[in-house]
């Protein structure tokens, strides 16, 4: 097994090297309106499986309600108002969004993966935030990845100098009915005509919107290229020996060991478990 998986209480998956010292990259996948972090698991199990040097990080939107939607609640990462381009200018809470997107980012790079070792990636309204978002962060990433997505938000989007050379790969279904491939083409135009210079648009044939293998070949392809296994980046490891309870607690908790944690009494036993898991021996 090349990852252990580890669900946090608000959603969130995390998908870790088993040996953790090994991370020298990190791909976060947004997931599309209306669904959670588990839906894009099975994907990034197998993305994973191709990337043993990577972690990957699944949030879930928060539950809010959805113009589009009669008004129901569902997880969204912004309101929708309608799919049409006026109404794509709407987007309630995208901000916020945003923020939380940069968090996990810096989280990432607290520990000490560096931005250009970080992809941003999403499905249909979760792609539209991954570029709305990294083309407008303050430092550039390795890429950024978007499956049946667009351009949100047009008028409130501007890519920060120096970022225009970052990698896009956009992948659409020829046939979608809800983001219409016609967007797919504004939104690629849109995004090179504000000075974006490496912007692939991939349309596949008979796909509606949704993925197909096809689609995760190639998206496995681009992040194998923006990402290649590079030692020199590896996380740095904090010495469990040096960590404080409160400290091995969280290491616990965020790895998902908690069950392994139960009837330990000391602070040998703790240091003692978070090493194995840091070592892959678990």
């Amino acid at each position: 097994m090349t990852h252990t998986t580890a669900r946090q209480g608000d959603g969130t998956i995390l998908l870790t090297p088993t040996n953790e010292s090994l991370q020298s990259a990190t791909v976060i996948i947004c997931h599309g309106l209306g669904d959670t972090s588990e839906g894009f698991y099975d994907v990034a199990q197998h993305l994973s499986s191709k990337l043993p040097h990577a972690k990957f990080v699944l949030p879930t939107a928060p539950t809010q309600k959805v113009t589009m939607n009669m008004g129901m609640a569902m997880p969204s990462w912004y309101d929708i108002v309608g799919l049409d381009k006026r109404s794509n200018e709407f987007c309630k809470g995208i901000e916020e969004s945003q923020s939380r997107l940069i968090k996990l980012v810096q989280n990432e790079i607290d520990v000490g993966i560096s931005h250009n070792r970080i992809v941003l990636a999403g499905f249909s309204q979760g792609g539209a935030l991954s570029l709305y978002t990294g083309m407008q962060l303050d430092m550039p990433l390795a890429g950024i990845v978007v499956m049946s997505g667009y351009l949100p938000h047009e008028s409130g989007f501007k890519i920060t100098a120096g970022l225009e050379g970052t990698p896009i790969w956009h992948g659409h279904g020829v046939v979608d009915p809800l983001v219409k491939m016609q967007a797919a083409m504004e939104s690629e135009s849109a995004v090179k005509k504000m000075g974006a210079t490496n912007y692939t648009l991939k349309p596949y044939a008979g796909l509606a919107h949704s993925v197909n293998p096809s689609e995760i070949t190639d998206v496995l392809a681009f992040l194998e290229r923006v990402l290649p296994p590079d030692d020199s980046c590896r996380i740095k490891l904090k010495d469990p020996s040096e960590m404080s309870i409160k400290e091995l607690k969280g290491a616990i908790a965020k790895a998902g060991l908690g069950r392994l944690a139960i009837g330990l009494m000391e602070k040998r036993e703790y240091v003692d478990l978070v090493r194995r898991h840091q070592e892959g021996k678990l």
